[in-house]
């Protein structure tokens, strides 16, 4: 022991460049780490009592944005596919937001219910229980703050449609959003200030489109690899934001879309060719810590367009890490964008109503109270899925916490 003290003692750093290099490296990689992590959303403004849904807040980027607003004041309402993960999810952001309240000696109130923040189910592979979503929704509520269209999928199989038709990729991550959108803005408009929050991404860049068949649902429709697909869909959303927003130029409601950036430690990668194997996740993890955003990282775009005041006018815009960015050529097309959105309204309303009857459902609601609990058919699918889910949730909730950096 003291031979190996003696040697510490005697070393000379500068005799080797090797502590340099080393040093080098490591400044290196936390610059290049800092940079790839993006900008913080740059207000804390507060949004008491304001009624936000987010849809996919079980966990990943969802699940942060709706932890921050919820942290502010928000109440929050998680649209969920799968109800145990989103029930979990919910608890966990109401516990973890009460342990940062100070509590007060003459206060018995437990700090955790001081935070509103619910489960509720929707499945957007299904136009029927969009509307059963928002039907409930406008029913129990006067109005909706804030929607954030944050779920979606990526890698799913092409050839294997919806219930009500539609290519995945296409209707969970556009046409439902959008149909749930027009769902509720009789709601939106009430608020002061409505906001309409799509989350595109930055591989809308690689999209191929047909203006003749934007929606790609013609009968000479390319059948699309899944990347493809993906990148069809969210650019899809990008030009649906610039028009709505022109639809809905002349009211209170804006409506913006944003992109997380390349963001790990969500449930995007488990279709992935690339993950299948234990050898390659390995070999890639050093490389996503450096060049990805977690998910907390990957939120803060989506976060501001919800809360920052200095946006209040602001619509019809793309936003990358925190600030207006701009798209590809096609996502700037205003002619392609206008029939994107017509046609979209066309083919919804081929198959189902773009209106809510508010009133019905609250009857409906107060005669059979047990239709606010409707979920998902119990199939041994879906709870296989609840199971990876569950897991896959709590492993990512654990890797992830160490990195993310306290709410305002």
């Amino acid at each position: 022991m003291e031979r190996l003290l003696t040697m510490f003692e005697e070393a000379d750093p500068f005799s080797t460049w090797w502590p340099t290099i080393a040093a080098l490296a490591v400044g290196l990689v936390i610059t290049v780490r800092t940079i790839m992590s993006g900008q913080r959303c740059p207000n804390d403004n507060q949004i008491k009592e304001q009624i936000v849904v987010v849809t996919g807040g079980n966990s990943g980027i969802g699940y942060e944005i709706a932890q921050a607003l919820a942290g502010r004041g928000g109440r929050i309402i998680l649209a969920c596919r799968n109800m145990k993960a989103a029930e979990r999810a919910a608890a966990v952001i109401k516990r973890e937001l009460g342990c940062r309240t100070p509590c007060y000696p003459d206060d018995d109130t437990n700090p955790a219910d001081r935070y509103f923040v619910e489960a509720r189910y929707l499945d957007l592979n299904s136009f029927r229980s969009v509307h059963h979503f928002a039907g409930q929704l406008m029913a129990e509520f006067d109005r909706v703050d804030v929607l954030v269209n944050n779920a979606g999928l990526v890698f799913a199989n092409t050839q294997l449609a919806t219930p009500d038709g539609f290519e995945q990729h296409s209707q969970v991550n556009y046409l439902a959003p959008f149909l749930l959108t027009q769902l509720l803005l009789p709601h939106l408009k009430r608020s002061e200030q409505g906001r309409i929050v799509f989350v595109s991404a930055h591989a809308h860049q690689s999209a191929k489109i047909d203006f003749d068949d934007p929606l790609n649902v013609g009968t000479w429709a390319v059948k699309f690899h899944a990347r493809d697909a993906f990148a069809h869909s969210k650019l899809a959303v990008l030009l649906a934001t610039r028009w709505l927003a022109r639809e809905l130029k002349d009211t209170s409601v804006t409506v913006n879309c944003c992109t997380p950036g390349l963001v790990r430690g969500t449930r995007h990668f488990r279709n992935s060719p690339l993950m299948s194997s234990i050898c390659v996740r390995v070999v890639t993890f050093p490389w996503m810590w450096i060049f990805m955003k977690n998910p907390y990282e990957g939120a803060q775009c989506a976060i501001r367009l919800a809360t920052d005041p200095q946006l209040k006018q602001v619509t019809g815009e793309y936003f990358n890490d925190c600030e207006i960015a701009a798209s590809s050529e096609p996502g700037q097309d205003k002619e392609l964008a206008k029939k994107l959105y017509m046609q979209t309204i066309k083919t919804l309303e081929s198959v189902t109503k773009l209106t809510v009857d508010r009133e019905a459902y609250a009857v409906k609601l107060e005669q059979e109270p047990e239709l606010r609990l409707e979920t998902a058919p119990e199939t041994e699918t879906n709870q296989a899925e609840d199971m990876d889910t569950e897991t896959e949730m709590e492993t990512e909730m654990e890797m992830e916490r160490e990195e993310q950096q306290p709410l305002e």
